[in-house]
């Protein structure tokens, strides 16, 4: 007889890709505490034995048999008449390799298949995955749990289904990275799934950072009316309990937490931190290194180092030349100051000079020019990975998204690094998290409160300092400008003519244009950092490095427009039509 009534534990968790032994024993003790709960089944995210996203390891059959193995272990567990665990892992059935869900209980093992594979994006599923067929439902103690895997539930078809061949509730593991906005788009496509079905839904992420990608758990559940039944924490690990009772309009979850998100510029703050802190840990850094230059953007990524690591583990190097300004060696020690961290000046006069010495046989007869400022960047760069090479410390580059766009940056010089927390933050981003960062941290930054950042950084004019009084405008346009035309150009794909048209000079677009296809060759060899955008520069944006293409349906667009204004009409084959 079936039961109506449910407990079901939701494990947010944090896994580690290729850490097979580790995760299982997570599962193991997450499993344990559903237990203590009085759980009867405990859910588990989207791959969550193998890690997500594994990406190309899940072709390795050793992989594939370690993880199918540490399923089978954890599956004779479950004969001890405690929970049921859902658990997502690679399986191959017949040849091929699925994205797998499997449901645990009384030593028995069934398995459901993803059904619609994302292939756009960040996502690469086609790539290592078969499509499974379309599912029905799988049978846990007399109650027909249906489980769409995370885009599953993108489109209706494998939710129709479901609801068709009996389903009575609706679970969803999923991997879904975060970006900003994202999590208001979950709620629309949940919402609309449990509209069409008359079906309630959990919605399980993972949490933590794999590479690029930070995922930010915020699970959720709604009943069958789309009234929030329970909401779970962004950025943290936790473990739920959800108490469900069946009814004679099916089922409602009763009983349940909610807790406070998360958004807008405090969600785009605390993934910066959590993909530095698991790239950190995971990769087993004892801590991380940079150069702290009295500018906004190597203050605000100490900040979040120390955030996410604590100040113990933090060191900032001040590594001045003769255009350091005396405001930027006070800048720099104040923050490091407020930050509590290590704190050294080394100069590179002497490295400076001396490559300036080796080359001078040859550069005699040629002007100073960037050549000479790049060698100051260059020496700056071999230190700090000097000093990553002795002690162990992951270098952090902090270049922006603006200047990661038009290569404003020093290839083997202020770009190396390890990993860069604020790549997909643009210039006037990284002043306004700034700014937030002084009125608020994060809930678990290991960081100090109040003003960490001084406001003399926040103040100034952006300057690289690698000759007498330069700004970036010298040769940027100012970063107001700039941020809004790279938005168009990256985010939006927009052609120079509908850039030109929001009220921007026709000149500064195509140089703009013309700096971000070049520096392409840049960004392929800089670190990676985390993504915050829907386009971030990595796995959303593949640009070739050989390029000639350039836009040039500007004077087209002017002609059009001169043709509209004359006649009234628009030509046809126009940009407009």
């Amino acid at each position: 007889m079936a039961q109506n009534t449910l407990k079901i534990a939701l494990a947010q968790l944090n896994s580690i890709v290729g850490d097979v032994a580790g995760n299982e024993e997570k599962a193991r003790h997450a499993r344990a505490e559903a237990a203590r709960m009085g759980a009867d089944l405990v859910m588990f995210s989207e791959q969550f034995l193998a890690g997500y996203p594994a990406e190309d390891l899940v072709l390795k059959p050793a992989f594939q048999d370690t993880c199918r193995a540490a399923l089978e272990r954890l599956a004779r567990e479950t004969t001890d008449g405690g929970p049921g665990m859902l658990v997502g892992l690679p399986w191959r059935e017949k040849g091929e390799l699925y994205n797998a869900y499997a449901l645990l209980d009384n030593g028995a093992i069934s398995v459901r298949f993803k059904v619609d594979l994302p292939n756009y994006g960040v996502f690469d599923e086609k790539r290592n995955f078969e499509a499974g067929p379309l599912p029905g439902p799988v049978n846990f103690r007399g109650i027909r749990l249906g489980i769409p895997v995370c885009e599953d539930i993108w489109t209706g078809d494998v939710v129709e289904c479901l609801a068709e061949t009996g389903a009575e509730l609706l679970l969803v593991p999923n991997g879904s990275p975060y970006w900003r906005g994202k999590t208001e788009e979950r709620f629309n496509i949940a919402a609309a799934r449990v509209t069409e079905s008359g079906l309630p839904l959990v919605y399980l992420n993972q949490v933590g950072g794999q590479d690029e990608l930070v995922f930010d758990g915020a699970s959720f559940v709604l009943n069958a009316d789309c009234s929030l039944a329970c909401q779970l924490p962004a950025f943290e690990e936790t473990i739920a309990l959800t108490a469900w009772e069946k009814g004679e309009d099916g089922w409602v979850c009763r009983e349940a937490s909610k807790m406070t998100v998360e958004e807008g510029e405090r969600a785009d703050y605390a993934a910066c931190v959590l993909g530095l802190r698991d790239y950190v840990e995971k990769n087993r850094f004892p801590g991380v290194v940079l150069g702290l230059s009295g500018g906004i953007d190597s203050a605000i990524c100490a900040a979040m180092a120390v955030d996410a690591l604590g100040p113990d583990r933090v060191h900032c190097v001040m590594l001045p030349y003769r255009y350091t300004s005396p405001a930027s060696l006070k800048d720099a020690e104040e923050c490091a100051k407020a930050l509590g961290v290590r704190y050294d000046v080394l100069p590179i006069a002497d490295a400076v000079e001396g490559f300036e010495a080796v080359l001078q046989p040859l550069f005699q007869a040629t002007e100073r020019d960037i050549t000479e400022e790049n060698l100051q960047s260059r020496a700056r760069g071999t230190i700090l990975m000097a000093l990553s090479n002795k002690f162990g410390a992951m270098v952090v580059t902090t270049g922006n998204k603006s200047e990661m766009s038009v290569g404003y940056a020093t290839i083997y010089g202020d770009m190396n690094g390890g990993f860069n927390p604020i790549k997909d933050l643009y210039k006037m981003e990284v002043f306004s998290l700034s700014a937030l960062r002084n009125r608020w941290k994060p809930k678990g930054a290991l960081g100090p409160d109040g003003i960490v950042i001084p406001d003399n950084i926040l103040a100034k004019a952006p300057t690289a300092e690698l000759r007498e009084n330069q700004k970036d405008q010298d040769s940027l346009p100012p970063y107001e400008e700039l941020d809004e035309i790279l938005r168009g150009l990256v985010e939006e794909e927009l052609r120079v003519a509908d850039i030109v048209a929001r009220g921007h000079d026709p000149e500064v677009v195509k140089k703009v244009e013309r700096l971000l296809y070049v520096a392409e060759y840049k960004r392929r060899q800089s670190a990676p950092g985390v993504k915050v955008t829907r386009r971030n520069f990595g796995r959303d944006r593949r640009y070739p490095v050989v390029n000639r293409f350039r836009d040039q349906g500007l004077a087209a667009h002017v002609e059009d427009k001169a043709l509209e204004r004359a006649t009234g009409k628009p030509r046809v084959g126009s940009l407009d039509v």
